[in-house]
């Protein structure tokens, strides 16, 4: 079996190879014509996109996946046309460095069944942007959804006269299968579970992973928190709580938190506050201390049905009014389903030390958003919390993966650093899957500083 597995993974290195030693004589043109043919590719066909992947994943909401799949392959276009990725990149005259830009080689993805679409997409452009070609193996519950995904691509891109084989995704899916892609290829690019992305790590070959998420979002003390509410609302809901930069709990100023909870519940929420009930939701959401499966990108509904509760029609979130941080209450963990937890405190260091004991629990190194008005009040939070990416006064679901109004790369793969056990902190970019060489020159007239000077 190993070796038939070998045999299987072969063929498709050596495919791989093949075409992207043709497609590394292309042209930046041709190279970004490929690119942007990918992203149209989803953006053209979203609606149909998001109905096969709800259909075979049974995870999250058309309405939700039909807009991600629009604004991520617009948003990931925009942030790679017109950069330059092929051939010389730029010369530093001070240093005398030229730098020049090259492939890393096979790119080898494994792809997530909560983002089964945007995934293969963005890894896809990021890819062929620097003159690479990939495989994609993606997760069991997501096979048919992101094989259409790839055909469709592959297809445009024959159109386009690019070589075949540029993108393949396995026909064969098994963990050996996966094992074997990630030890054979150049460059490991990993967007899921755990266990795929330790799988990675230790693959033998460079790894770009992330880490779990659970977004602590905090209102700051005199915050317009009807300003704050509808966007964390919106962000919890979203694809029905499945998306890895979705906020988690609401941790919120203690003199305005009854008036706070008036205000999800004017825009959709119900607030559980009921001990019994509290340990419903629980029940609902975790088994045996991890995530219920049957809960997963389920509708608020669902979970209150699994639960035992009552709860409105049209509520959009469900607001656990948490007994504990994540260090005692699982609430405060990663939910993979539109719950959200909520904390009172008493000032901002307070807010801050919940917010950390959760992401102790579940997330360290991801995100946090905060809402505030106070420059001095956003350095002390990013100066105090061990995470990647701190996201102001925006909805994080949509915006900590980029967005048209902030600067973080677009992305669907967000690195949490060594914090969440990842090699990079930031959001991957076509710029992790490009090699770059270094033309160092003979800078003559540079100035060699003294002893004294150096030492004193």
């Amino acid at each position: 079996m190993e070796q038939d597995s070998k045999a299987y993974i072969s063929g498709y290195i050596e495919r791989a190879r093949k075409a992207q030693a043709e497609f590394e004589k292309m042209s930046q043109e041709q190279v970004d014509k490929a690119v942007q043919t990918i992203g149209r590719v989803v953006y053209e066909n979203a609606q149909y996109l998001a109905e096969i992947a709800v259909e075979e994943t049974g995870m999250g909401n058309v309405e939700d996946k039909f807009a991600k799949n629009k604004q991520k392959a617009g948003i990931v276009w925009n942030n790679l046309r017109g950069k330059k990725s092929r051939g010389i990149l730029d010369t530093d005259e001070t240093t005398g460095i030229t730098r020049v830009a090259k492939p890393v080689g096979v790119v080898a993805a494994i792809t997530p069944c909560t983002n089964p679409i945007v995934t293969p997409m963005s890894n896809s452009m990021f890819a062929l942007k620097c003159g690479n070609a990939i495989i994609i193996t993606p997760h069991h519950k997501s096979v048919r959804c992101s094989t259409k995904t790839v055909e469709m691509m592959n297809a445009a891109l024959a159109e386009i006269g690019m070589p075949e084989n540029l993108i393949q995704i396995l026909d064969q899916h098994s963990r050996e299968n996966t094992r074997n892609l990630i030890s054979m290829a150049d460059v490991v690019v990993a967007t899921g579970g755990a266990g795929m992305v330790g799988a990675a790590y230790s693959s033998g070959r460079p790894a770009l992973g992330v880490g779990a998420g659970n977004v602590q979002c905090i209102i700051d003390e005199g915050y317009d928190f009807s300003e704050a509410v509808p966007k964390i609302i919106k962000g919890r809901a979203y694809d029905y709580g499945i998306i890895c930069s979705a906020e988690q709990s609401v941790i919120c100023p203690e003199a305005d938190f009854d008036q706070i909870m008036d205000e999800f519940r004017k825009d959709g929420a119900y607030v559980v506050t009921d001990p019994d009930d509290l340990e419903k939701v629980r029940g609902a959401l975790f088994e045996d201390g991890k995530t219920n499966r049957h809960s997963v990108g389920q509708s608020p509904q669902k979970v209150a049905e699994l639960a035992g509760i009552e709860i409105p029609e049209g509520t959009k979130v469900i607001v656990a009014v948490a007994e504990g941080t994540g260090l005692t209450d699982s609430l405060g963990g990663e939910k993979m389903a539109p719950v959200i937890s909520a904390y009172k405190y008493k000032d901002l260091d307070d807010a801050i030390r919940i917010a950390a004991e959760n992401l102790e629990k579940d997330g360290k190194g991801h995100s946090v958003s905060f809402h505030t008005n106070s420059e001095d009040h956003i350095a002390k939070v990013a100066e105090s919390l061990c995470v990647s990416r701190f996201v102001i006064n925006q909805c994080s679901a949509n915006s900590a993966g980029g967005s048209y109004f902030n600067g973080l790369n677009p992305t669907n793969t967000l690195g949490c650093g060594s914090w969440g056990h990842n090699s990079i902190s930031e959001n991957l970019n076509y710029t992790h899957l490009m090699n770059v060489s270094r033309v160092a020159r003979f800078m003559p007239d540079n100035y060699v500083p003294t002893d004294e000077e150096l030492w004193g």
